[in-house]
């Protein structure tokens, strides 16, 4: 039976595997699912980044660290409700080109996210990274290993043929448009040059929105969750909503680390929740600079592919 709690925590690895080491089903945890088995097979997740930092610091002294604060200072400025609206118009078109999913993952080997304090790596790598890590605690949410593998592939938006798109309105975290900008978002000064910083209509606690109205009713910054989010559901994939869920609000950092905006949440939210937190454990802390060969992983993500995805998609 799955239990609601106020504000969810995933116990740690170590306190986890005491929970389930004998378990032979999938069994939940303070509302939270938790491996079958942890096995010296499972993942554990790092301490420090591959420039060893600590994940997520944005004020750590790195040969990324400016470059990563560039970067938020233009998303802050530019992205705007007005622009959000305009993006979602024009991408849901999807009318880019047409394209097997692997063959998605395969552009993301020319991409790479400076938005991104942790990883200089190309895509594909994180993606794979994060999926096998998955792959290893969930053996048989194979959905859950399938989401893990595309959940980024909308950074091709960067590139020219998907519209070539400043890194700004492509990668980050994301964040609500049509409200006021919570404290909890990366680099929050750099809103007060954002022109919504002024809208009396958007500038209180829930601007446009009201309480419980569902993250879906909410205009969130433009970048690759939203446009992969479109690109799943308007081909139609078998995903389930927890999938989906994840692919399009897994940037959203204020939200599922911090707790800012959780008044817009309704029920369907409270439970997908879950599974994000799960997924941004692997998300975050996959990130190496050791590959994943690729070539031997790829016969596995083909066939969940074809599983849940159309063998050819519009982009």
């Amino acid at each position: 039976m799955t239990i609601l709690i106020e504000k969810p925590e995933l116990a740690s690895q170590a306190d986890s595997q005491d929970l389930v080491a004998k378990a032979t089903e999938l069994v939940f945890d303070g509302g939270f699912p938790v491996p079958k088995s942890l096995s010296g097979d499972g993942f554990f997740a790092p301490e420090i980044n591959s420039f060893g930092n600590s994940f997520r610091d944005y004020n750590a002294e790195s040969e990324r660290q400016k470059s990563v604060e560039e970067f938020y200072r233009q998303q802050h400025i530019n992205q705007t409700y007005d622009f959000v609206q305009k993006m979602r118009e024009e991408y849901s078109k999807l009318n880019r080109m047409e394209m097997s999913i692997w063959e998605c993952c395969e552009l993301l080997n020319e991409v790479v996210d400076d938005s991104d304090p942790d990883l200089d790596e190309p895509q594909i790598q994180h993606l794979l990274q994060s999926a096998e890590a998955i792959r290893k605690d969930y053996p048989d949410e194979d959905w859950l290993h399938l989401t893990a593998l595309i959940h980024d592939l909308g950074k091709v938006l960067l590139l020219p043929k998907f519209g070539g798109l400043p890194q700004w309105a492509v990668v980050g975290d994301t964040f609500p448009l049509g409200c006021a900008f919570d404290e909890a978002n990366i680099h929050h000064k750099y809103f007060e040059e954002n022109p919504d910083y002024y809208n009396p209509a958007y500038n209180t606690k829930n601007g446009i929105y009201s309480d419980g109205c569902g993250l879906d009713n909410l205009t969130i910054s433009w970048g690759h969750d939203d446009y992969m989010y479109l690109v799943a559901k308007e081909n139609g994939t078998t995903l389930p909503s927890a999938g989906l869920f994840i692919i399009r609000y897994h940037s959203l950092y204020p939200l599922h680390k911090e707790e800012a905006y959780m008044q817009f949440l309704n029920d369907e939210d409270k439970e997908n929740m879950k599974w994000l937190r799960i997924f941004n454990k692997y998300d975050l802390y996959s990130k190496s600079k050791v590959p994943v060969d690729v070539e031997k992983v790829k016969p596995y993500y083909l066939s969940l592919i074809e599983k849940y995805f159309p063998a050819k998609l519009k982009w």
